[in-house]
């Protein structure tokens, strides 16, 4: 993977959050627990086995335009983070493309209990992972049309909705953070 960028900071009440890149072996069995859960169904990974989970991810690894990341909470995994250039990938041929923009996907694991503000704290932990690379001007994300919890939880976070598009294997719903007002709420 061209870009083995880590990123860690602690998160007050949280815990240390750390993105590092997936290794496509040695992760395949935690991300393949997830993808499979009918919860993860918007994924699309339901019917994938652990064979294929590695393979789409040894894909991934070979592009230099996406990057995969597990998100570990003081060292255990907790999400699959997934980053991508979107005038590389099937998302730019929808919308106009602006210098800047950075395309994400995030899948947030099994949780162990629930934890009233998890989802959003490792969403903020995501935003500013992303911004840490000043290049990066505007956040897309595309998550399924009929997903109303993500585009929901994506709008509490502060991303505004951009219209609806055709993918290959979804309808999706464009959502975008700009860095200005993303990096505003941090401070």
């Amino acid at each position: 993977m061209t870009d083995q960028h880590h990123y860690q900071r602690k998160v007050p009440g949280f815990g240390v959050v750390t993105f590092r890149p997936v290794d496509p072996d040695a992760d395949a069995d935690v991300i393949h627990d997830w993808v499979s859960q009918e919860r993860a169904r918007f994924w699309g990974m339901r019917d994938a086995d652990r064979d294929r989970v590695a393979e789409v991810y040894r894909y991934v690894d070979s592009l230099p335009t996406h990057h995969a990341y597990l998100t570990l909470r003081d060292g255990r995994p907790v999400a699959l983070f997934q980053t991508y250039e979107p005038e590389h990938d099937p998302v730019g041929e929808c919308y106009p493309v602006r210098p800047g923009d950075h395309g994400g996907h995030l899948l947030i694991g099994t949780p162990t209990r629930p934890e009233p503000g998890f989802t959003g704290t490792l969403l903020a932990e995501f935003v500013t992972f992303v911004f840490t690379d000043p290049r990066r001007l505007r956040l897309v994300m595309e998550p399924d049309a009929r997903n109303d919890k993500a585009i929901a939880r994506l709008r509490r976070a502060g991303f505004t909705e951009g219209p609806l598009i055709d993918l290959p294997h979804k309808q999706a719903r464009l959502m975008f953070l700009d860095r200005t007002p993303a990096l505003r709420r941090d401070t």
